[in-house]
């Protein structure tokens, strides 16, 4: 008799992101996501193919409905320097209401990402790059409309503006507290104008 999926698989996933988000991949043992699931071992395998498949799927889903989604709301705002202090607030509230400090999935990733494949590396890498693009399509746009000043490099500032992102990320993990977060904010606004 052929296997039958008798679970949603999405909420599978969603499961498996929260562990993984948690824990890192290395940490994540098959008894955690069992656990997580509740789904067993066969049918797991059978529905992702291994852990580093169930791991990319839940990264790539991440990154889809975290990012991705946050950056077209804040694109929509036609408002660059609005957008740009929007998301590092949001970012700072993320932190603060997350009483587990997961921080970033894909950031988390990224600082683990010696040990991972090529195909996580080339996740993770494009989920960085349309960040900074974010960054430099706000910076040229407001630099048309003159919210943000002329001399500066969209290019180099973009990387700036991903450097402080990241730094945030990970310090809201338990190393700085709300202040010093917001003094990250105020730093990226500051070299946006």
């Amino acid at each position: 008799m052929p296997w039958e999926k008798s679970f949603d698989t999405n909420e599978i996933l969603d499961r498996a992101t929260a562990v993984f988000w948690a824990k890192g991949y290395e940490a994540t043992s098959m008894a955690d996501l069992l656990k997580a699931t509740g789904i067993n071992k066969g049918s797991l395998y059978n529905a992702f193919g291994s852990k580093k498949a169930l791991f990319t799927q839940a990264l790539l889903k991440y990154d889809r409905e975290q990012r991705r989604d946050t950056l077209t709301q804040l694109k929509a705002m036609n408002d660059p320097v609005g957008a740009i202090g929007t998301l590092f607030e949001g970012l700072i509230a993320q932190s603060l209401d997350d009483p587990e400090k997961k921080g970033c999935m894909l950031i988390n990733t990224a600082l683990d990402l010696p040990n991972h494949d090529e195909d996580i590396a080339r996740a993770v890498k494009a989920g960085m790059a349309d960040f900074e693009a974010f960054f430099v399509h706000e910076l040229e746009a407001g630099k048309k409309t003159g919210t943000i000043p002329g001399h500066v490099d969209p290019e180099k500032t973009a990387k700036g503006l991903l450097t402080l992102v990241t730094g945030l990320r990970v310090l809201a993990r338990g190393v700085f507290d709300e202040a010093d977060l917001i003094a990250i904010k105020s730093q990226a606004l500051d070299i946006i104008q």
